[in-house]
């Protein structure tokens, strides 16, 4: 697989993934959480929501299930989505006063966005692997799996790939379903303000 010529490419996307999807956002929560900004802490938990499919993702490619290819494709998309989606939320962040948290959040979103849809676009040579029957043997595809496998070295030694597999398709169901009943039922009812009963 040394022959694979993007490989560190592939290695720089977990590398931003892990700042701009995980590192940045739980700074910014725990920052917005003591300034009690109330609107970015309302989004920052919507984020996380929809953003727990790329640590589904992740369990899925550590078992090298090839749907992880589809499950992270529709990250990325629904990722720009719940940062800008809110009307009110961003009037209430637009009204927010200026300081380095506005500045900062706001930076975030706009590169986190821009990450996303950079990422989207570089991965749709890859979503054939999602309907390849050789995929677990294909190093176009395996190239992927290379990052959350030594994730699973250091976080799950002893766990099995298939233990951690099952897990992330029952969390799989449930995130559907439950993104499911969102679009269907609430989104309806509420439209685009987070904040409707």
């Amino acid at each position: 697989m040394n022959e694979i010529w993007f490989r560190p490419l592939v290695w720089m996307d977990y590398r931003l993934a892990v700042l701009f999807t995980v590192m940045i956002p739980l700074i910014l929560l725990v920052w917005a959480f003591v300034q009690k900004a109330e609107a970015m802490q309302r989004l920052l938990i919507i984020y996380w929501r929809v953003s727990s499919l790329l640590a589904i993702t992740v369990y899925l490619m550590i078992a090298q299930y090839p749907i992880s290819f589809l499950s992270g494709f529709l990250a990325r998309i629904l990722i720009p989505i719940s940062l800008w989606f809110w009307v009110d939320l961003n009037d209430e962040i637009d009204y927010y006063p200026n300081g380095p948290l506005k500045l900062i959040f706001n930076s975030w979103r706009w590169a986190t966005t821009l990450y996303c849809i950079l990422g989207m676009m570089a991965f749709i040579p890859f979503l054939g692997c999602a309907f390849s029957e050789n995929a677990r043997s294909n190093p176009f595809c395996r190239v992927w799996w290379e990052a959350p496998l030594l994730y699973k070295e250091f976080f799950h030694p002893k766990t099995s790939a298939g233990f951690l597999g099952i897990i992330a398709i029952l969390g799989l169901v449930i995130y559907v379903l439950y993104l499911s009943y969102f679009v269907v039922v609430k989104l309806g009812k509420q439209g685009r303000s987070a904040t409707q009963q």
